[in-house]
Order: C-alpha cells, then sequence, then structure tokens
C-alpha cells in the first residue's frame, strides 16, 4: 500500500514535469518560452511568465519551510519576487530555482510520515472558518497553487504567439 506521502510526491512530480491529469505539467508549459517571451507582459495590467515563475518558486520554498516546522508567514524572498535581470542566463537559472525547489519540497515530503501530514502548520495557522490547517493541506494547496499559475502561463504563452 502506498503511503500518502509518497501520493503526495507523486503529484507535486506530475505537475512540475510529469502527467498531470488536469493537462500539460508546468515544465512542458514553460518549454520553448525565451527570457524575451518570459519578460513580456502581454496581457496589459498581468504578470509576466517569469513574475508567475519566480512567484511560484517563492511558495513552494514556503511550503517547504512550513512541513519543516516553520510558521506560516508571507514567503522570505516576498510573495513577488522582483524579476532583476531579464537577461537569458537569468531565465535559465530562474527555472532551475523553480525545478530545485520542487525537488527540496518533494524530499521533505517524503521523508514525513503519513500521521505527520495531521499536525497543524506552526504559528497556529487556521483557515477562514477557524479550523487548523494541517500539513496536509498545506501539501495539497501548493499543487493547486501550481496548477492556477499553470494555466496563467498557458494562456500568457498563446498571448506571446
Amino acid at each position: 500500500m502506498m503511503r500518502e506521502v509518497d501520493r503526495l510526491r507523486r503529484e507535486l512530480d506530475a505537475t512540475l514535469g510529469g502527467d498531470p491529469w488536469y493537462g500539460s505539467a508546468v515544465l512542458r508549459i514553460l518549454d520553448g518560452i525565451d527570457a524575451g517571451q518570459a519578460a513580456a507582459h502581454p496581457v496589459k495590467g498581468g504578470h509576466s511568465v517569469w513574475e508567475l515563475v519566480t512567484h511560484m518558486t517563492a511558495w513552494v520554498n514556503e511550503t517547504h519551510r512550513r512541513l519543516r516546522g516553520s510558521v506560516h508567514a508571507t514567503p522570505v524572498e516576498g510573495d513577488w519576487p522582483a524579476v532583476g535581470s531579464t537577461a537569458p542566463e537569468s531565465w535559465t537559472a530562474a527555472l532551475s530555482r523553480l525545478q530545485q525547489a520542487h525537488d527540496d519540497l518533494a524530499r521533505t515530503l517524503v521523508a514525513l510520515e503519513d500521521t505527520d501530514l495531521d499536525r497543524q502548520v506552526a504559528g497556529d495557522q487556521v483557515d477562514a472558518s477557524g479550523q487548523p490547517v494541517t500539513l496536509y493541506q498545506t501539501a495539497a494547496g501548493i499543487l493547486q497553487h501550481d496548477a492556477y499559475h499553470a494555466g496563467q502561463i498557458a494562456l500568457l504563452k498563446k498571448a506571446l504567439g
């Protein structure tokens, strides 16, 4: 019988680079987007692909910190970290950081026991109805977060031509 933490890791892997049930994985959508396209804002008032990637990376890192016992907070990198240089090598580095963040989270996730998933996130985090937010909800939440932003990136990629 498969452990729940292993199932969650499988879903995390599928979301980033595998074959998720909802469509294309994040890395498949990002494939073929160059630095110039990633930095562009094809939708007035919208985020760029690059901004979405840095945001996703920050929240994967924050999820990793929470699963390791840190108090819930805004990512130390910021909710929407600045892009900085838009050189091609900076885009490659941003993609590498996204991959590394997922790899780090996956390793931490499978190091947990299934019973750990029921623990409340440090700092007594509660949801909108006042119920404790568990490590399971936190891990599932980052999957939802990645899927949501993958859809945005797919639309921006279409808008970029």
